[in-house]
């Protein structure tokens, strides 16, 4: 996996300034056209869609974003806007803070599910980025192969990502 997140992160920042400073159209379900094909394309791409290509945004297309709005930590409202876009295009999440000890809302509370999930942490789930949390968080960067630093930046994030919560 150490290879395969760096060769990730190469791609995602090279192709990040390239494919999402395109506009890309605002699809939800009921709409057709080539940005749904394309959109089936990229959701095919991430293992997430596997019924037939046909440019319509029906429900099983809904469910596949849904999947991967999750799976990035995006608002999973089936609706691609354009932060949906720029993760489909790169596979990272996309806006997200950076945490460390001493860090305390919502998203430490992502973490620690994410953390929990992958067998790694033990602690409550609270939302306050503790000593245990930061533990876990360097457990699972050497796992990855990064930096044990304790510190969530967007490698862990995109580590945190692969993981299946």
């Amino acid at each position: 996996m150490t290879a395969q997140l760096v060769v990730e992160m190469k791609t995602a920042t090279s192709s990040a300034t390239n494919k999402t400073q395109l506009k890309k159209p605002v699809l939800l379900q009921g709409f057709q056209g080539e940005g749904v094909l394309e959109l089936q394309r990229r959701l095919r791409y991430w293992g997430i869609y596997s019924d037939p290509l046909n440019s319509i945004f029906n429900s099983s297309v809904e469910k596949a974003v849904r999947a991967f709005q999750h799976r990035v930590f995006l608002k999973e409202d089936g609706i691609v806007g354009q932060q949906t876009w720029q993760a489909l295009y790169t596979g990272v999440p996309v806006n997200m803070p950076v945490l460390r000890r001493g860090s305390r809302d919502r998203n430490v509370v992502r973490l620690q599910e994410v953390l929990k999930a992958s067998g790694l942490y033990y602690g409550a789930i609270d939302g306050i980025f503790s000593s245990t949390t930061q533990e876990s968080v360097q457990a699972l960067q050497r796992r990855c192969g990064l930096v044990a630093d304790g510190i969530v930046d967007r490698y862990t994030w995109l580590a945190l990502s692969k993981v299946p919560h």
